[in-house]
């Protein structure tokens, strides 16, 4: 639109040949891609936590049921409009050109912020009451500050509890944390008001469950990442598809770079099957309105990711097997296989995406205290970057020691000379070792969820 931000118009591929951005204009194109990532770094974490707010409602009977599926259409939307992305706007960006291909999406997004505002009167909102990462802070300052006081036994009343908030039981996981709500001296540490007079030596019950609630989710967070990684592995099927024949008629054929999107058509509809026909007859035969737990959802998604990898394994052998046969050391895009043979890898990705990540967010707003909600999303997103940074760096340990001594590596850049195939048995068994990892966890997590309604109970009678 405006030509001063481009280099002039270049029809040669040669890099030579073509004008250099200027550092001018090198900058404004940095700057639009850091606003779109701070605009996504605002939107992401607090959409799903601001729509929760809109339906969250503990009097109703059908709240748990509600909101799961809350959580079930928020991915299955994320789901769709990728596939439009994917297919409709990448389609206008080829045909009409980038002026159109970004411009459409510009309009959408005006579109977008309009309806969001003019629904703005109708919209609840909770507003912040102060700082998690600051409360985070004073915790641990107190607790260290604290280190060398015993702590008291079984006397909830030695607690600082918030007067605007309700009251809650400590446990004894990260039993070092209790002290810095632990009272030394009542008439010093507590104001008239019964707030503490000092905030960094005395801090509140609710502030050391709930960063007691981010560290206990860390680890299920953690089991999540093997299948953010898995998900990760599509630039080596589409150079896997591209030798293959991607034909479904006679005169239409399938970009290799088009084939995740039956990743998504299988989550997307998975999701809905499930929202709409599972969840109501477990209803109607169970008498509970709800689906499946958050924990049971996420183990399916694991193995489903473990099973994936062993179906890419298997079929990479195949197709490599064939490409051999055929002698095609060259990646020829005539192998006689036809690249449809990937679908159900992607199906069953497309699978372990849905139960696993729904799950996890599903579990993520279920642990964590209401004030931290908008945290849901952001820890999730960590989770897929934490994946991305560790695959690139299994994908170069695996390429340094597979070429090591002058070898062929695993992932070399001719895929037939490669072995793609012993590369996808190796994030299978990652993804089982991963699996036990995840079953440790829960063992865990049980007796965590039964020494808190213990906790609890005990509370109760203290205070009663």
């Amino acid at each position: 639109m405006v030509p001063q931000l481009r280099p002039s118009r270049c029809d040669h591929f040669e890099i030579n040949e073509c004008d250099r951005p200027t550092p001018a204009q090198l900058l404004v194109l940095l700057f639009s891609f850091g606003t779109i990532a701070l605009g996504a770094g605002f939107v992401r974490p607090c959409s799903i936590a601001f729509g929760a707010d809109q339906l969250d409602n503990k009097e109703n009977p059908n709240n748990k049921r509600i909101m799961e599926s809350y959580f079930n259409w928020y991915y299955a939307t994320i789901g769709m409009s990728t596939i439009v992305a994917t297919t409709l706007i990448v389609y206008i960006q080829d045909a009409f050109g980038w002026r159109i291909g970004f411009g459409i999406p510009a309009i959408l997004m005006f579109f977008s912020v309009s309806a969001f505002l003019l629904g703005s009167s109708m919209y609840i909102k909770v507003g912040a009451i102060e700082s998690l990462f600051t409360g985070f802070f004073q915790v641990l300052v107190a607790a260290v500050r604290k280190r060398n006081i015993d702590l008291p036994v079984n006397r909830a009343n030695y607690y600082h509890q918030s007067p605007e908030s309700e009251s809650q039981a400590l446990t004894s996981s990260f039993r070092c944390l209790n002290k810095a709500c632990m009272i030394e001296d009542p008439e010093r540490d507590i104001n008239p008001d019964g707030f503490a007079s000092n905030p960094w030596r005395l801090c509140s019950v609710e502030q050391v469950v709930s960063l007691k609630s981010l560290l206990r989710v860390v680890p299920m967070w953690s089991s999540n990442i093997m299948v953010q990684l898995s998900l990760n592995q599509f630039s080596f099927a589409t150079l896997q598809t591209k030798t293959m024949d991607r034909h479904i008629f006679s005169d239409f054929e399938i970009p290799a770079g088009s084939f995740s999107v039956f990743m998504v058509i299988t989550l997307v509809m998975w999701i809905a099957f499930y929202d709409r026909v599972l969840m109501p007859i477990k209803a109607r035969y169970t008498g509970q309105p709800g689906g499946l737990s958050p924990v049971f959802h996420m183990g399916i998604g694991l193995v489903l990711s473990a099973a994936a990898m062993v179906l890419s394994a298997i079929t990479e052998g195949i197709r490599r097997g064939i490409a051999i046969d055929q002698k095609d050391p060259q990646d020829s895009p005539n192998i006689n296989m036809s690249a449809m043979w990937f679908v159900p890898q992607y199906v069953l990705l497309g699978l372990a995406d849905a139960f696993n990540a729904i799950g996890l967010v599903e579990f993520l707003y279920s642990e964590l205290p209401k004030s931290m909600s908008s945290f849901v999303v952001a820890i999730f997103t960590l989770g897929m970057s934490v994946a991305g940074f560790f695959g690139s760096v299994l994908v170069n340990v695996v390429d340094s020691v597979t070429s090591y001594g002058g070898g062929v590596s695993w992932l070399s850049s001719n895929i037939n000379n490669g072995h793609l195939d012993y590369y996808y048995w190796l994030l299978a068994f990652l993804n089982v070792v991963n699996f036990l990892y995840f079953v440790l966890i829960i063992c865990r997590y049980n007796r965590h969820e039964k020494e808190v309604k213990e906790k609890q109970c005990e509370y109760s009678t203290q205070r009663a």
